[in-house]
């Protein structure tokens, strides 16, 4: 192997000018790749951060996923029944023993749980009624289990567990009436029941419908509002695995009876969205790295057409065939790996520079950033692709160089 190598080494000295091109297409290829792939990854962990991660991974619904079924379909099995307008008996909504459910889903590793009560509020102030999300919850696991605390700008979730008459509220709702941190609120209940709450904190998450909608305080007030003591009608579940979700929803699901979501079935368009994007994320970018291959094809090819004597040379010297390959294959392995090395710091300097633009599109109050991924993935499969590239770009001029037909060469046949 180290003849192999100081015979591909000479080959790639002797075209200085054309091997350094064909390195630095590769160098410029693996940096770009890097440095796209990186923004595009970064960008789509930004939009499921956003958008997924304030929500919770599991969400237990007081529903059924499918109609109950009547008496007079368990009668007749076999016959074809039609049911027309039946309307259910009232019933006072809520998840039976969810108490039990949530201790339940507390024992198995890597998963927190809490029961929620949701309902619809109005907010009576200064005259007009505003409808808001207000959603009751313990405060102590809201910290675990929403993003509350990490979007609040004014106050803390500590202050709603040190004042349970307290409510958090999103800063759209009080920019648009006006309210801050310290002011009371009256809230509504579609029960008629009514209740003033003191703002004790305020949050943002960059999503103006929900910053305006949405509402959070005491599970126990919510209850008293809206005449379901000791109800409560969604249990949302957050895991440390949450590409597990979809596994323990089901099992969730068939344990209790109750609809349970996860967070892919209920973003499942959004998800067939991202993977086309990153299809065609991946072919633009591969294109630069094989347009860059193409030029150690053209160096590799144009080295055999002038090296054909002393391959000639090397056959009748003992060398096989294989290792006439080998030779021209280790020149594009150089090239590959010279392009790596370069080219992975390259790619680090666009994505620090990336990192620092900023922009502020129409419609949002705070400058954004471009979302850089760094996992060690992107720079591996940068890597790996552009290394490839360059073997396969090798690999076909190489079987040429291998066919070499020593007497005819050496005799000055064509």
């Amino acid at each position: 192997m180290s003849i192999f190598f100081s015979i591909a080494v000479r080959h790639i000295l002797s075209r200085k000018r054309q091997s350094f091109v064909s390195l630095l297409g590769i160098i410029i290829g693996v940096a770009f790749f890097l440095a796209i792939s990186s923004l595009m990854q970064g960008s789509q962990n930004d939009f499921i951060k956003r958008l997924i991660d304030n929500s919770p991974h599991i969400s237990v619904h007081d529903e059924y996923r499918n109609a109950k079924e009547q008496p007079v379909q368990k009668l007749y099995k076999d016959r074809v029944v039609e049911l027309r307008s039946i309307q259910p008996l009232p019933e006072t909504r809520g998840i039976r023993g969810y108490k039990q459910v949530v201790e339940d889903l507390k024992r198995r590793p890597g998963v927190r749980a809490s029961a929620t009560l949701t309902g619809q509020a109005i907010l009576n102030y200064a005259g007009r009624d505003n409808s808001i999300v207000l959603n009751g919850m313990i405060p102590a696991d809201m910290k675990d289990l929403t993003t509350v605390e990490e979007n609040m700008i004014d106050g803390s979730v500590d202050d709603l567990i040190s004042n349970r008459n307290g409510v958090i509220v999103g800063a759209e709702l009080c920019r648009r009436l006006m309210l801050e941190r310290g002011d009371n609120i009256t809230l509504t209940a579609s029960t008629g029941q009514v209740r003033t709450f003191k703002i004790v904190g305020i949050f943002r998450t960059g999503s103006l419908d929900y910053d305006d909608k949405q509402a959070f305080t005491d599970i126990k007030r919510v209850q008293a509002m809206m005449n379901k003591s000791n109800r409560a009608n969604t249990i949302i579940i957050k895991m440390d695995d949450s590409s597990k979700a979809q596994k323990l929803a089901d099992e969730v699901e068939a344990a209790t009876g109750y609809k349970s979501v996860s967070w892919q079935e209920a973003s499942e368009d959004i998800m067939s969205t991202l993977a086309i994007r990153n299809v065609i994320m991946y072919t633009v970018v591969s294109a630069v790295l094989l347009v860059a291959a193409f030029g150690i094809y053209n160096i590799i090819f144009t080295i055999i057409m002038e090296k054909q004597k002393d391959i000639a040379i090397l056959k009748s010297m003992g060398f096989l065939a294989g290792d006439i390959q080998w030779i021209f294959i280790i020149q594009g392995c150089i090239l590959g790996v010279a392009g790596v090395i370069f080219g992975l710091p390259l790619g680090c300097c666009l994505m620090l520079a990336l990192e620092q633009i900023t922009f502020e599109p129409p419609g949002v109050s705070e400058p954004i950033q471009m979302p850089i991924d760094w996992s060690a993935p992107q720079f591996f499969i940068a890597g790996a692709f552009a290394f490839f590239a360059a073997v396969l770009a090798s690999y076909l001029p190489a079987k040429k160089g291998a066919s070499v037909m020593p007497v005819q060469i050496l005799r000055g046949g064509q």
